[in-house]
């Protein structure tokens, strides 16, 4: 259910390097249109707005980080046995959004009674995901992986819009219903305050792990690394026109 993020990243940060250079032409083309006369339309402003929205998106886009987990299940009834309780229930006997929703439900009572919400998630998605790729790591979709990264529209929307640490869905995409775990998130201040991921309380006295979710992290800590990230990219971007620009001109001498 995770693909590479780099072909989306350097389709991101080539669109904003594009944007940037329209941006600094802008200028020069009103005031060349100024001294010619012509029945064009002047300059409208939304196109300068489109622009830097585009640009925005694209920002966000590139540093929206996410760690989350999920746990797919069928969304067409299949032969296979769908186990959630010591009974067992079958597919065909229960509806299958049923089956994620009580399984979601066992989840929280395991978490809030005997487990880290993590640790609950992560045994339930090696016993029953059928995403044998993510199963395996406990349903680790990936960690601080950005927008995009879901090959499921609907899960990868969902993982910038559910709370931090809460068993969300059943999310449904074409794949099957997803189970959602978001274990960390940046940049998305709106919807998670001054915090920016979960993590396990203090053991106890004698030493035993807590089951306690406890919020941590910060925005300003983490936009500063996603920040760092950034300007790296620029810096290396920036470095790749401008060595672009002196190979394109060797080759236009070369060639006269």
């Amino acid at each position: 259910m995770a693909s590479s993020s780099r072909v989306r990243q350097s389709s991101i940060l080539v669109n904003m390097v594009v944007i940037l250079i329209l941006l600094t032409m802008i200028p020069t083309c009103i005031n060349a249109s100024s001294t010619i006369q012509t029945t064009s339309k002047p300059f409208r402003q939304p196109t300068t707005t489109f622009i830097f929205d585009k640009i925005q998106r694209d920002f966000n886009a590139l540093t929206r980080r996410v760690t989350a987990y999920h746990i797919l299940l069928p969304n067409t009834a299949t032969p296979t046995k769908v186990v959630i309780d010591s009974s067992g229930v079958e597919s065909s006997s229960l509806q299958l959004y049923d089956i994620a929703l009580t399984l979601k439900q066992k989840i929280r009572n395991k978490a809030s009674d005997q487990m880290y919400i993590v640790d609950a998630f992560n045994e339930a998605a090696r016993r029953y995901s059928i995403d044998k790729e993510t199963a395996v790591r406990g349903g680790l979709l990936g960690t601080l992986v950005p927008q995009g990264y879901c090959r499921a529209p609907e899960l990868d929307q969902a993982c910038f819009e559910v709370p931090l640490g809460e068993v969300s869905g059943p999310i449904v995409s074409e794949y099957g219903y997803h189970l959602l775990l978001v274990e960390e998130r940046t940049n998305c201040p709106k919807l998670d305050g001054k915090y920016t991921r979960i993590s396990r309380g203090s053991s106890n006295e004698n030493g035993m792990e807590s089951t306690d979710v406890v919020m941590s992290g910060s925005q300003e800590e983490d936009g500063n690394r996603v920040g760092a990230v950034v300007v790296q990219q620029i810096v290396f971007w920036t470095f790749a026109s401008f060595a672009g620009g002196i190979v394109a001109e060797i080759a236009a001498r070369v060639s006269q």
